[in-house]
């Protein structure tokens, strides 16, 4: 069978939370569940820096506007993550060249968490803090369910992952006005910073 659905599912799951793929991944391939989960990811340092970064990811992804810096700083490493998962399934299977493999899992990484870091800046503009976290929560659930659907199910999981993505960018896009809100709070925060940092708005002679 044709590789290609796992590595699409996993590349979504990545783009939300690339820890809890690597983990749970790696679990099943050490567990004997998957056969099809490359050895590079059942390795126990692997294991362990993964869930030490997924516990992280637990907590920041649940506080509001440390979620929006935390994805930030995981727009690249969420991406690549995807591709090298999705290259290392590839290269297991052998039925999808790595270098293909590698870009479906890393390109569609980037779509999920684009979805992901816009919805949670339009998230963000709620005062209230039990959005964020219901949401935080919503998604952890759901790449969990997923990938394990996807070990049994792949062709299926792909299906709800692209219909997933698809209605995540739509809701981005329904939330575009929120999301700029955001941007501009979050300059203004900074700008405010700077004039705290240099003792107002005018330079000292």
């Amino acid at each position: 069978m044709s590789i290609i659905p796992l590595v699409f599912t996993s590349g979504w799951a990545s783009g939300i939370n690339a820890y809890a793929v690597v983990l749970l991944l790696g679990v099943f391939g050490a567990t004997g569940v998957s056969d099809e989960v490359p050895d590079a990811l059942q390795r126990t340092d692997v294991l362990i820096v993964a869930g030490v970064l997924f516990l992280c990811e637990v907590v920041a992804d649940k506080i509001p506007y440390v979620d929006s810096v935390w994805d930030t700083a995981h727009t690249v490493i969420r991406p690549v993550t995807g591709a090298v998962i999705a290259a290392l399934l590839a290269g297991e299977s052998g039925s999808l060249p790595e270098v293909a493999a590698g870009a479906i899992g890393g390109s569609t990484a980037l779509m999920s968490h684009l979805v992901k870091a816009g919805t949670r800046m339009a998230v963000n503009t709620s005062p209230e803090p039990f959005s964020n976290i219901g949401m935080s929560i919503a998604e952890d659930l759901g790449v969990a369910g997923i990938v394990t659907f996807a070990i049994f199910n792949p062709v299926a999981a792909a299906v709800i992952a692209g219909v997933l993505l698809v209605l995540g960018i739509v809701v981005v896009v329904f939330l575009a006005s929120r999301i700029r809100r955001f941007l501009r709070r979050r300059a203004q925060r900074r700008e405010e910073k700077r004039l705290a940092g240099t003792g107002g708005p005018w330079p000292h002679g």
